[in-house]
C-alpha cells in the first residue's frame, strides 16, 4: 500500500511524525516492524507518522532505543514542543476541513450556542469550564482557534448553514449578563445574513429526537459527499460513512419541524434577551 504523503510543516505533531518514517525508512523497517520493536502495532505507527497521534512517552522512549545514532532526539522534540498539535487537535482537523470544503452545514445544538456562531467572551468561558488546569495561554489559543474557523462566512462564495438551536440554550448563562446579551445579539445579527438560517425548538415541545445529543452534518463540494460530526464527552465522533451521513441528515429533518420559523425564532431570542439578559 501506498503511504500517505506527509506535511511536515502542518504542525509539530506532522513533523515529528515524519521524522520517524524518516528514521524507519533509513533503517529499512515496516511499520510493522517499528510497532514491534517499541512494543506498539502498526496502526499506532501509522497515525504517529501520519501527526494524527500524539504519540505517549513509552512510544517516544522506544523510538529512541530503536534510533539509537538520533542522540535521544525523539524525548527531546516531544518534551521541547509546547503547542504539541498545532492549532487544532488532531482529531478534530478532519471536521475544519469538512467545514472548509463544505456547501451546506446543517448544525443542531441542544446545549450551547453552535461553534460557528458564538463570540470571543462566550468561548472564553466555555475553554474556561472545560480546562483541568489553569492555563490562560490555552484558553486564548482556543477561542483563536474557534473564531478562526468562522472566516468561512466571510469569503465570496461562503457556506450555507443552517442551525437548530434549543431554546434552553438561549436561557443558560455562560458568563454575565452582558456576554450572554451580547452572543444573543451576536446570534441575531449573523442570522440575518441570507446563507445563515438559525431555528429555535420551543422549549414546550418536550422530548423529541434531538434530545440525544449534538450533531452536524456537513455536505461537501463537488462529488465527496456528507461528513458527520457527533459530540460526545470527551472527542467527537467524525465520519464519512454515508449510512451515519443519511441516518443523521433525518434526525435534522425531523428536529427541525419542531422548530419556529426564521422570524418567529428571531422574536423569541429577542424576547429572552429582553426578559432574561437585560437589567
Amino acid at each position: 500500500m501506498r503511504e500517505r504523503e506527509l506535511d511536515p510543516g502542518a504542525s509539530p505533531a506532522a513533523f515529528f511524525g515524519n521524522e520517524v518514517r524518516e528514521a524507519r525508512t533509513k533503517a529499512k523497517m515496516s511499520q510493522p516492524a517499528l510497532g514491534a520493536a517499541v512494543g506498539y502495532d502498526a496502526t499506532y505507527v501509522s497515525k504517529v507518522e501520519t501527526g494524527t497521534l500524539v504519540p505517549d512517552d513509552d512510544f517516544v522512549n522506544g523510538l529512541d532505543r530503536v534510533f539509537p545514532q538520533m542522540n535521544g532526539w525523539f524525548a527531546r522534540f516531544k518534551s521541547n514542543s509546547r503547542k504539541w498539535e498545532g492549532q487544532y487537535p488532531a482529531w478534530f482537523k478532519d471536521w475544519v476541513d469538512a467545514e472548509e470544503h463544505a456547501r451546506v452545514i446543517r448544525w443542531w445544538e441542544p446545549l450551547l450556542i453552535p461553534g460557528l456562531l458564538q463570540t470571543a467572551d462566550y468561548a472564553r468561558e466555555l475553554f474556561c469550564a472545560w480546562q483541568t488546569v489553569d492555563d490562560p495561554d490555552t484558553v486564548e489559543r482556543s477561542v483563536s482557534a474557534r473564531l478562526d474557523r468562522q472566516a468561512i462566512f466571510d469569503r465570496a462564495h461562503p457556506p450555507t448553514l443552517l442551525t437548530v438551536i434549543d431554546e434552553t440554550v438561549l436561557w443558560r448563562g455562560i458568563g454575565n449578563s452582558e456576554i450572554m446579551r451580547t452572543q444573543m445579539e451576536y446570534l441575531i445579527d449573523m442570522s440575518t445574513r441570507p446563507n445563515i438560517a438559525v431555528h429555535i425548538v420551543p422549549a414546550d415541545v418536550g422530548s423529541h429526537t434531538g434530545l440525544l445529543g449534538a450533531f452536524i452534518v456537513a455536505d461537501l463540494d463537488g462529488e465527496s459527499g456528507r461528513v458527520v460530526y457527533l459530540e460526545t464527552p470527551d472527542q467527537g465522533l467524525i465520519s464519512d460513512a454515508p449510512s451515519l451521513a443519511t441516518k443523521i441528515l433525518g434526525m435534522f429533518e425531523r428536529v427541525r419541524s419542531e422548530a419556529l420559523p426564521k422570524g418567529a425564532s428571531h422574536d423569541l431570542i429577542r424576547r429572552v434577551v429582553n426578559e432574561r439578559w437585560t437589567p
